[in-house]
């Protein structure tokens, strides 16, 4: 069995690897040469490719890029690599996309006799590097079934959500909580702050209240120590939540809070936090 994958950065290069570790026949593409050396150093099973249209000959091709329209450019337009797979083949997704997009290539998909799984990511680096990341698929229950073995390779656990919307959506309902739950967060800390209480404390008593949340244990240390270095970056991060309300729009729902917390991540963005973790809203809530 061939495996292709297109997109090794932050999250994608611990999910290649995790590939070539279990002595899967992995041929990558990528742009940066530092990344492309990183995940061949996984095992003796790697192998970069020059084009992608070189991944014509997988059996399963991975994607894990940053924009729904980088999918798109990539997969479908232009006669893209789906048109160039075999019949039967399979692919599978890991970025966050916006359901209409997914719906759109899932059809590119059936017109070429591919089979297309939504397979979006839980948690962040840290998590994709030890397979512990859970995954959130979508797709024909039969192919989940198939690729099942492939999928325990890169995460734990896995979870069936239905089709490929379903997964997509629930990636972006979850990021809008929870970096709406980091917005509210940064502003909680602030807060202690001027009343003058010691921040390590807060963050320790905060977490045996309704307080506690994942982002408290993941990013309130990281706050606490200036800590603003790439884990996921504030830009993003705004990718996603504009999706997030853009998707909201297309159900006819109004997301109040998670509009709000978008045009504080934008303010970041724009006061050049862009590339910093998305913790750095705490910079723009002074």
């Amino acid at each position: 069995m061939k495996i292709g994958f297109i997109g090794i950065g932050l999250m994608g290069s611990p999910l290649a690897r995790n590939l070539i570790r279990a002595g899967k026949e992995v041929y990558i593409y990528g742009r940066n040469q530092q990344h492309i050396n990183k995940v061949l150093s996984a095992g003796t099973t790697g192998k970069a490719v020059k084009n992608i249209n070189d991944l014509a000959i997988c059996d399963i091709i991975f994607t894990c890029l940053p924009l729904p329209q980088t999918v798109k450019s990539i997969m479908i337009e232009n006669n893209g690599l789906l048109s160039q797979l075999k019949p039967g083949s399979i692919y599978i997704d890991t970025s966050t996309i916006d359901p209409s997009t997914a719906i759109e290539i899932e059809q590119y998909a059936i017109h070429h006799n591919v089979h297309y799984i939504a397979c979006t990511l839980g948690l962040g680096p840290a998590q994709a590097e030890t397979a512990s990341e859970p995954l959130f698929v979508g797709g024909n229950k039969e192919i989940f079934t198939k690729i099942m073995p492939i999928l325990n390779l890169i995460g734990s656990p896995v979870h069936y959500l239905g089709g490929v919307v379903q997964a997509y959506a629930f990636k972006i309902i979850s990021n809008m909580i929870g970096m709406t739950n980091l917005a509210i967060l940064a502003e909680g800390i602030h807060l202690a702050q001027k009343a003058n209480i010691d921040i390590e404390q807060f963050l320790t008593l905060l977490a045996q209240t309704g307080g506690d949340s994942n982002q408290l244990s993941r990013r309130g240390p990281a706050i606490a120590n200036n800590d603003f270095s790439n884990r996921f970056a504030v830009d993003l991060t705004l990718k996603d939540l504009t999706l997030g309300c853009n998707m909201a729009k297309d159900f006819n729902y109004t997301p109040i809070f998670s509009q709000k917390s978008r045009e504080l991540y934008q303010k970041a963005s724009k006061q050049g936090y862009g590339a910093e973790d998305c913790c750095a809203i705490y910079k723009v809530l002074e």
